[in-house]
């Protein structure tokens, strides 16, 4: 039987319904979307992106004028795997 290395072949965090359901199935979601997931207010995600670069450990991705946060990492935080 053949064993596979689990970091060539990561398995994907189980995303929670209440997340599943804001993301409709998109890989990343919107700040306020974000904010929303993590029980925060938005300006706080906004301050923690400005003063490091990340939030909760996740770095967004910027297109045009949005910050677009991945679902699988904030999936991992929810779940208390943390973001890598």
């Amino acid at each position: 039987m053949m064993q596979t290395n689990s970091k060539l072949c990561p398995v994907p965090a189980a995303i929670p319904p209440a997340l599943a359901a804001v993301a409709q199935s998109r890989d990343h979601i919107k700040t306020a979307e974000f904010a929303h997931a993590m029980c925060r207010a938005k300006q706080t995600i906004l301050k923690n992106h400005c003063l490091t670069g990340e939030c909760f450990g996740i770095r967004p991705v910027k297109q045009g004028k949005f910050l677009l946060w991945p679902v699988a990492a904030i999936a991992k935080v929810l779940n208390g795997e943390g973001a890598s």
